[in-house]
């Protein structure tokens, strides 16, 4: 998944609010090429994003809360679909590059662009180090070693996110090729399980219900928080919209069609999982998958099945590592982060961006050492979800008010039934940002504040927002791609 400048994609309709810091009159960049992207390409794009790492250890993660996990899912499924519909809307209106970034920048103004643009970077690299302690996870079902020693996991994922990065410096054409090789590897065994394992179920194995101790709602409110970081990346066909054949009816398309099929693999495989290993197993597995290939197949399905999950999350890694880079290229070619993160190297990648990102995954990551893999894993994708979730959330407050500025575009029904999806998918981004928890809330906005000073920073010393629109108008290039 790459990132692109807004200045270059199709022309852009209207600001739906004249008076906002986005009524500016814009730079039109080059027209794109048409797109190469199809309904199959960017339903794989979707799926591919969505599936990563998340899934692989979430069983583990969600083993406390039991059956109240499934009732997550669902849920989750739920509001993701509402989201994907939000999207879809607004390719349909906006098809924008960018995504949500693009379509809050557009709505609701320079200063909130920059703040959410900023929040989805966080996301982006915080996600990483998720996806790292993941891949040590797998790692450590064939190096017993690393079980149990925090430290030496934690320098292992250090390593293995540095290599990736080291890759895309070295270009997005070799990282890319490691995406798709690994695209389709990782639905195998996700898959598998998910099919045969139900030929091997034990009824009396169902988890218990509730065995939080707590009530049903409060148990179902965190686990959906988790749950969520399985999705993070159904916004995926939005981004490239210039790239899109017919981006109006493929994005809509292929992402409600993407959320759909992720939805089935992830509640069916959780829940053969979440039977087949018994429960205390589960909560201090670091390989959920590859314990469930054990119990149908024996320890030669456990170590295929580990294999998978190795793979797709080393798969993960590079294609997400990609946008540490491509995300704030984005952002400063648009004129909303440091001049120097637009700059690229021989090879056309983001170098600094690459390089600057690992560093804060590195600190990261051995900064929440002591917490255990699964702990680690836990503490790191709440605030990663969290930092995603307001993004989205924003996404669906503006297409809130394009809907009131212009109701010509929403004729008939379609006004109170997208008033309807645009108001649900809001209240859920809020209800699972409650369910991360208030530590995890504070260290999310704590986040988002520290690009306050940032973003005034450059202002003042000219490299921001007011000094980089003259410069826009002059940049033949494509932002936030390779060349």
């Amino acid at each position: 998944m790459t990132i692109s400048d807004p200045g270059t994609e199709a022309e852009p309709g209207p600001d739906p609010d004249p008076d906002s810091d986005s009524g500016r009159p814009r730079p039109e960049g080059p027209r794109p090429a048409r797109g190469s992207l199809g309904l199959l390409a960017c339903t794989a794009l979707v799926i591919g994003n969505m599936i990563g790492s998340g899934v692989f250890l979430l069983p583990g993660t969600l083993a406390p809360y039991g059956g109240l996990a499934i009732v997550a899912w669902c849920f989750t499924c739920a509001g993701a679909l509402l989201l994907a519909l939000v999207f879809g809307r607004f390719a349909r209106l906006q098809p924008h590059t960018g995504g949500p970034y693009a379509y809050v920048e557009r709505t609701f103004g320079r200063f909130t662009g920059f703040m959410i643009g900023w929040g989805y970077w966080i996301a982006v690299w915080v996600g990483n180090a998720a996806i790292a302690i993941a891949a040590v996870g797998y790692l450590a079902y064939f190096v017993p070693a690393l079980e149990g020693r925090a430290l030496s996991s934690a320098l292992v994922a250090v390593a293995l996110s540095w290599a990736a990065t080291y890759l895309n410096v070295r270009g997005v054409k070799d990282a890319g090729f490691v995406a798709i090789l690994t695209t389709a590897l990782k639905l195998i065994p996700l898959v598998g399980i998910a099919v045969v394992g139900l030929f091997f179920l034990d009824r009396g194995a169902v988890p218990e219900f509730n065995p939080t101790g707590g009530s049903a709602f409060q148990g179902i409110t965190a686990a959906a928080a988790l749950t969520l970081w399985a999705f993070i990346g159904m916004e995926s066909a939005t981004v490239p919209a210039g790239d899109v054949k017919d981006p109006r009816r493929t994005i809509p398309r292929s992402t409600i069609l993407g959320v759909s099929v992720a939805s089935a693999v992830y509640v069916l495989s959780t829940f053969v999982v979440m039977t087949l290993v018994p429960a205390g197993q589960l909560e201090s597995s670091s390989a959920p998958f590859a314990d469930a290939a054990e119990v149908i197949v024996g320890k030669a399905g456990g170590s295929i099945v580990a294999a998978g999950g190795l793979i797709a999350c080393l798969g993960a890694m590079s294609g997400w590592v990609m946008l540490q880079g491509q995300v704030p290229m984005a952002l400063a070619r648009d004129g909303l982060f440091p001049k120097r993160f637009g700059a690229v190297n021989r090879h056309g990648s983001p170098a600094y961006g690459l390089v600057f990102s690992n560093v804060l995954v590195t600190v990261l990551i051995l900064m929440t050492a002591n917490s255990g893999l699964a702990g680690q894993f836990k503490e790191i994708i709440l605030i990663a979800t969290l930092s995603s979730l307001i993004p989205y959330g924003m996404t669906a407050l503006a297409l809130l008010k394009v809907m009131r500025a212009d109701r010509s575009q929403f004729p008939g029904s379609a006004f109170a039934k997208y008033t309807a999806i645009a108001v649900l998918a809001a209240a859920y981004s809020a209800w699972a940002i409650y369910g991360s928890g208030w530590e995890t809330v504070w260290k999310g906005l704590a986040a988002l504040v520290l690009g306050l000073p940032v973003y005034f920073w450059l202002r003042r010393r000219g490299d921001g927002p007011d000094a980089w629109q003259a410069d826009r108008t002059e940049r033949p290039a494509r932002a936030g791609t390779a060349p």
